[in-house]
């Protein structure tokens, strides 16, 4: 049995896709609205919620793999959940920023999950994303709104991932021998910058999106109101204003893993364009 965190989630959700696609086995989906939640044919659906441990068990009853995305709960309740379960091979999703600014407060609660999991006597596989394709959604309502895409750092460009492409690692990690005990860094398969990936929004929707450079500091405001001030800071350093060869390097770790090419930032778009309608 191999159950999936985040279930309706943009990774989540194609990972479940392409388990069941592939013929996996028995596969259950976590959400916290069992009601709402749309798996396909098939997948077990089960509710429960991180910040109540006990509503895990019968969502980790029976399981063998598991895929958690870091930092939505209490890891060591969870991870000690598991292990308690009889989960043997834990698939975490941590982030790049462990190895590009270790320094920042979001990259050491990242590394400190990655301990936990290794020591906890199960069999684990890290995946360290970049900056998701999905997070252009934060500009979906200025662009519905016919209202300027305000970004800093306009022209700073980031090998952008897609969540899919996430999914499709995670998917070889948990039905494959050899990625056991391994760490992947995982990015898209070009630099691309907020000016690109507007410009490329702007081409499929057929008409003028404006964007507007703002400074750090009018960024700062904006994000502080739902990140906090130390989240806020730690966005904009890994979106522009600290970049560094590490964080820039485009890798080629998707396709190695899954055979297939790392998809662009236009392919994510086609898939999403309706939210920016």
């Amino acid at each position: 049995m191999i159950l999936v965190t985040g279930a309706t989630g943009n990774i989540g959700s194609a990972l479940l896709q392409e388990l069941h696609a592939c013929g996996a086995g028995s596969l259950r989906g976590l959400t916290r609205d069992a009601v709402r939640a749309s798996f396909p044919k098939g997948v077990e659906t089960v509710q429960g919620d991180f910040a109540d441990i006990a509503s895990l068990k019968p969502a980790l009853e029976g399981v063998r793999s598991l895929f958690l995305v870091s930092r939505v709960g209490s890891d060591a309740d969870i991870l000690g959940a598991a292990r308690q379960a009889g989960v043997v091979h834990v698939v975490l999703v941590s982030s790049i920023t462990v190895q590009t600014h270790p320094h920042l407060g979001p990259a050491d609660e990242n590394l400190a999950v990655e301990r936990l999991l290794k020591g906890s006597g199960m069999a684990w596989t890290i995946l360290r994303p970049t900056q998701f394709a999905s997070n252009a959604l934060w500009w979906a309502a200025s662009i519905r709104e016919h209202q300027p895409v305000r970004v800093p750092y306009a022209d700073i460009g980031l090998p952008t991932i897609h969540p899919a492409d996430i999914a499709s690692v995670a998917r070889v990690a948990l039905t494959k021998s050899g990625h056991q005990g391994r760490t992947y860094a995982l990015t898209g398969p070009e630099r691309v910058t907020a000016r690109q990936q507007v410009n490329a929004i702007a081409v499929a929707l057929e008409r003028e999106v404006p964007l507007a450079e703002i400074s750090r500091e009018e960024a700062h405001r904006d994000m502080a109101a739902f990140l906090g001030d130390e989240a806020a800071d730690a966005v904009l350093d890994v979106t522009g204003g600290d970049v560094n060869d590490e964080l820039l390097k485009v890798r080629d770790t998707v396709s190695r893993v899954t055979g297939s090419p790392a998809r662009r930032f236009h392919h994510w778009f086609s898939e999403n364009a309706a939210a920016f309608r």
